[in-house]
């Protein structure tokens, strides 16, 4: 995803998930590897759903594999991909395994495994194997490249005025150069990364692990991945939880401009707890908050700030990324609030920091490997048309939603658009007819997937469970409220709470 600036030049603002730990470490033989086999296999898949991986002891606590699927459902003869595993063994004795999904689309769930005990309550860890699982694109598995990070850097750092036809085009140009490498140095996986894809490799894993049914824990993308999951596997479904809900019957468009008024909500709720105090560097009420915001943006994009690094300065685009990411966590806004007062007295290494985290650069200049696969995913779910007209229109709409976020979350199709292979994908509502009950999850003021996504999930979903959840940032599992009590005692027990529980 990349926004383009309030002065109508397009740069950088993609950020992925936080990265957590590093992958399985130099493999020893495990003497007892999980059975195979749950469940019945779909025809022609016979050999993937009985498979027998080499477990090996990656980490203390942990086991890793590497499982075989098809890289192309419709000829699973044909060439393989690998899924990457990692799994937290139980502290006690496991009544089963829970899957778990970071988000993203891009997140690893090899390395949210690696944080387990971070993540998840004592009840969770003494009951189940945590299975953390690359989904295909992602990671450790078989991958999506695209740029390296000398590339990524200098992409990043471009600017398009888009207001042009010519800066138009030269975007289009840029963004096809990026579609193309992903292309050339993904090969074939590169259209075989979407959602449904990922959902049959979710069954295999399943079976592999020796479960007849699925008992899931999916976060933002990853609810998406577990409606879909529901929907094509109904009778498959045990305890699923979908926390910070995607609505799958949204389009593209839809999308964004749902994300627009979702992170207009969620900084206006920044604002008033940053008011409330006695040093917020945004002085006066929320609409006088907005003001400054926007007045600092055109300050960047006129004259970039020193950052500390001379090569580097901040700019608006920088700002704009220290703002979203701050917003997911409620706990990052102090550091936000300090990054903007130290912005406004001419100092932008904090805004750097910020920008840099949410871009998933490391300090010496590094990005993921598989950056391109937020995209290369997401590019195969949603279909697009790149229309000048209607993306110009489109940015006068989401202005409208909000002046602050609107004027950069235009042209977003350009991306998808110049993708080697573009989406055939239908966006339609989910239903799992038949699936046992489903918990979805939505929080009030959730940035990245407004609270209604979840209320239309839920209300598609035949047996889904509405649960709320009054708060700030993304997501709502682990933030102390009686979500999690509610969570722990459905994965746990089975015990499946009130419909319309809020928290």
């Amino acid at each position: 995803m990349r926004i383009p600036s309030r002065r109508s030049s397009v740069v950088a603002a993609v950020f992925a998930g936080i990265a957590l730990l590093a992958g399985c470490a130099a493999p020893a033989p495990l003497v007892q590897p999980p059975a195979a086999g749950g469940g019945t296999a779909p025809e022609g898949l016979e050999e993937f759903y009985s498979q027998q991986p080499e477990w090996s002891e990656c980490d203390p606590n942990y086991r890793c594999a590497d499982v075989e699927m098809p890289l192309d459902y419709e000829d699973p003869v044909g060439e393989r991909i690998t899924i990457a595993v990692k799994v937290f063994e139980a502290v006690g004795e496991p009544i089963g395994s829970l899957f778990v999904n970071p988000g993203g689309p891009g997140g690893s769930g090899v390395e949210m495994a690696e944080s387990a005990s971070a993540y998840f309550s004592s009840d969770i860890l003494r009951n189940y194997d945590v299975v953390g699982f690359d989904p295909r694109g992602v990671g450790q598995s078989s991958a999506v490249r695209c740029y390296d990070s000398a590339q990524l850097e200098e992409w990043y750092g471009t600017e398009f005025d888009v207001e042009t036809d010519e800066g138009f085009q030269a975007y289009v140009d840029g963004n096809t150069a990026f579609g193309e490498a992903c292309a050339e140095n993904t090969g074939p996986l590169i259209g075989h990364v979407d959602t449904v894809s990922a959902t049959r490799d979710l069954d295999i894993l399943r079976a592999v692990m020796g479960e007849s049914q699925l008992t899931y824990l999916g976060f933002s993308y990853g609810t998406f991945l577990g409606a879909h999951y529901a929907d094509m596997f109904p009778e498959n479904v045990g305890r699923l939880v979908l926390d910070g809900a995607v609505d799958p019957a949204l389009s593209y468009g839809e999308i964004i401009r749902g994300q627009t008024g979702g992170f207009d909500l969620a900084y206006r709720s920044y604002l008033e707890d940053c008011q409330a105090g006695t040093d917020c560097p945004l002085t006066g009420d929320v609409e006088s908050g907005i003001d400054q915001t926007i007045a600092l943006l055109d300050q960047l994009a006129d004259t970039p700030l020193a950052s500390g690094d001379p090569d580097r300065p901040v700019n608006d685009a920088d700002l704009l990324n220290s703002i979203i990411v701050a917003l997911y966590n409620p706990g990052s806004w102090p550091s936000l609030t300090s990054a903007i007062a130290a912005l406004q007295a001419g100092d932008g290494s904090e805004i750097r920091f910020l920008s840099d985290y949410a871009l998933d650069r490391d300090e010496d200049g590094n990005y993921p490997e598989d950056q391109g696969a937020f995209r290369a995913i997401d590019c195969l779910d949603y279909p697009v048309e790149i229309d000048l007209a209607a993306m110009r229109a489109e940015v006068d709409e989401l202005t409208e939603i909000s002046r602050l976020f609107g004027p950069y979350n235009g042209y977003g199709e350009v991306g998808c658009g110049t993708m080697p292979v573009q989406s055939t994908a239908v966006r339609e509502p989910l239903t799992a007819e038949g699936a046992a009950p489903i918990l979805v999850i939505g929080t009030t003021r959730d940035p990245a997937t407004p609270y209604e996504w979840a209320e239309s999930m839920a209300d598609q979903l035949s047996s889904g469970v509405f649960l709320s959840h009054d708060g700030d940032g993304h997501t709502a599992y682990g933030a102390g409220s009686c979500i999690d009590d509610a969570v722990d005692a459905f994965l746990v027990e089975g015990t499946v709470p009130e419909d319309g529980l809020s928290c």
